[in-house]
């Protein structure tokens, strides 16, 4: 399902006495965080913020406008931040992480078919691999690549493969 709001990072404590924050992103990268000045502390997007923020190593510093103290940026620690998934200006076809999970996963060559549901991706570097869980609960292993992801619908929660041979029991 298209999600407009997405969680994008965590603050997770405090940077010098001005009111800084360092937020753990749940995003590729912190430079990817750094594109967005309006965030939001809550996924309906009723709260919103301006912001700047910098890449920290694997973390980002947020300077969050009128937290101007130590003690203010410290009462908002554990709090999530959300993205407008339109700002994000992602090209057509590409998906968040957020919006697959949950898609219903189905066989390309027999629709009936249905393998389970996404339930996790692991960045793995060359290619992201996804978790689908079957209705029995058990977890099978996918590389999301274009030989084995054949189509997309995250707006109807439904994703087509044509699984490599031995990923599934039913297969020689």
């Amino acid at each position: 399902m298209i999600k407009e709001y997405l969680e994008i990072g965590e603050i997770t404590g405090t940077h010098g006495i001005k009111g800084e924050m360092r937020v753990n992103p749940c995003c590729d990268s912190p430079e990817f965080f750094t594109r967005f000045k309006t965030l939001y502390f809550d996924s309906e997007g009723r709260c919103a913020v301006k912001v700047n923020s910098r890449p920290h190593g694997n973390i980002c510093l947020v300077k969050a406008q009128s937290v101007d103290t130590v003690e203010e940026a410290q009462k908002l620690r554990g709090r999530k931040l959300y993205m407008k998934r339109s700002d994000a200006n992602l090209p057509e076809g590409r998906y968040f992480i957020a919006e697959l999970i949950g898609c219903k996963v189905i066989d390309a060559d027999n629709e009936a078919k249905i393998y389970g549901t996404l339930t996790d991706v692991s960045p793995t570097g060359a290619n992201d691999v996804w978790h689908i869980t079957s209705e029995s609960g058990r977890e099978y292993l996918i590389p999301a690549i274009p030989d084995v992801v054949i189509k997309t619908d995250v707006e109807n929660e439904t994703v087509v493969i044509r699984p490599l041979r031995g990923i599934f029991d039913d297969e020689d």
